[in-house]
């Protein structure tokens, strides 16, 4: 996204000045995170910045190849996730062609592109079984293929070499649920192309890669950095039972209490976060799940509330717990499922692309992270994947998983979108 990725260290001075930002837009698509001017909802637009941020921003982009895209420009790279029209808005990093030097980076199409995809899944040891579909027996290849095509700027080709050594010496930390751990995934996938010795990247307590495992770290020898992943679906802590429940209430979400392995987040260079897949019924009150604040269950809080409750909890301990001098701090917008029906019993996999979004473009959880991000005293950077994923309904595991006779149009096949989405 930016030129002259020679330097490793952070440039935040500039970033800090002013305190945090909201870009300025003008569609009526998304909100902007890096400005003070009135947050609104617009059609994102990313500016270019010379800092260590813009060059770092790409990079994030290219790793979510399912649910949008990660895009690397001269050792930078841009996020590009599944949330066409209400994009993130953050950090720039591009050069635009036209004469504004702006770009509405979300203003575009999905096209046909040979030179993807830019890694084999079966020949990365990262890569969980459950999401490589080629080698679960997909046959058709065309959902590899494509490539967000912004309208009025274009974005140069993933240099690995560049991002590699933008990377050294630094720590990328990403908490969230499987969907932040696919782009976790893909990301190492995509920078092991680059690495000669493949045996210098492993991970660091020698562990499979699993979703049961709340920490998994993969370290890049030769490079001297380590991207890791934190497996926290709700960002805020699950306990048991308070004493003196209803019995339907098996458990709560201490929605005014971070996760409490939230220690381990801090000191890293970047943090990526997300949440918004098991804030659904099925996954609460179905279960026995309900909300607690202080001693207090809360029977009657709808989730928007509860999920909106638990990311102030989250913006709260950025504010006070993460140096912004030193960690650029990301969050990515929901992604969208496409199960043919709420049941979650038929998932129909095409084979292109969508040509409409059919309203999976449109997340209350997506807004809610606008909301609260906006009135936040430190930069955050949004990567809004929403809308640009929700085209994507032929990029999902559908049956090719290890387990086909359950089926997902929840993830994405690795690679795919989340290369993307970084």
């Amino acid at each position: 996204m930016v030129n002259n990725l020679s330097s490793t260290s952070f440039n935040r001075r500039a970033l800090n000045a002013e305190g945090p930002r909201i870009l300025n837009v003008s569609s009526p698509k998304a909100l902007n995170v890096l400005s003070t001017k009135p947050l609104c909802f617009h059609s994102p637009r990313i500016y270019h910045n010379s800092g260590w941020v813009s060059r770092l921003f790409p990079v994030l982009v290219l790793v979510g190849a399912l649910l949008s895209f990660i895009i690397l420009l001269n050792g930078g790279y841009i996020y590009v996730l599944p949330s066409l029209t209400r994009a993130f808005h953050g950090y720039g990093v591009l050069k635009f062609n036209d004469s504004r030097n702006v770009c509405d980076f979300f203003d575009g199409s999905w096209i046909i592109d040979d030179y993807y995809p830019l890694y084999n899944a079966s020949d990365c040891p990262f890569v969980e079984q459950g999401f490589n579909c080629l080698g679960n027996g997909r046959k058709d290849k065309d959902y590899l293929k494509w490539r967000w095509k912004p309208k009025d700027c274009d974005i140069r080709r993933f240099n690995v070499r560049n991002v590699l050594e933008m990377l050294r010496d630094k720590r990328i930390v990403f908490v969230g649920d499987s969907m932040s751990r696919t782009q976790w995934e893909s990301l190492i996938c995509l920078l092991m192309t680059g690495v000669e010795d493949k045996k210098s990247v492993y991970e660091v307590n020698g562990n499979r890669i699993t979703k049961r495992i709340r920490f998994l770290g993969v370290r890049f020898a030769s490079f001297n950095f380590t991207i890791e992943f934190f497996r926290s679906v709700f960002l805020v802590q699950h306990g048991w039972m308070p004493r003196h429940a209803p019995k339907r209430v098996r458990s709560t979400l201490k929605l005014d209490k971070l996760d409490d392995i939230s220690n381990e987040w801090i000191n890293a260079d970047v943090l990526i976060f997300n949440t918004g897949q098991w804030w659904v019924p099925g996954k609460l009150f179905e279960t026995g799940c309900y909300f607690q604040v202080g001693n207090s269950v809360k029977l009657g809080i709808s989730i928007p509330a509860a999920y909106k409750t638990a990311l102030s909890t989250w913006a709260s301990w950025v504010e006070n717990t993460i140096d912004a001098n030193r960690t650029l701090v990301f969050f990515r917008t929901f992604e969208p499922s496409h199960w043919s029906e709420k049941s979650r019993r038929f998932c129909n996999v095409t084979q292109n692309p969508l040509s409409e979004t059919e309203g999976r473009d449109q997340s209350i959880f997506s807004e809610t992270i606008f909301e609260v991000v906006k009135n936040m005293t430190v930069p955050i950077a949004i990567l809004q994947v929403t809308s640009m994923s929700a085209f994507r309904r032929d990029a999902h595991v559908g049956e090719w998983s290890d387990k086909p006779l359950v089926p997902d149009c929840s993830h994405w096949c690795l690679p795919g979108l989340p290369r993307y989405l970084e």
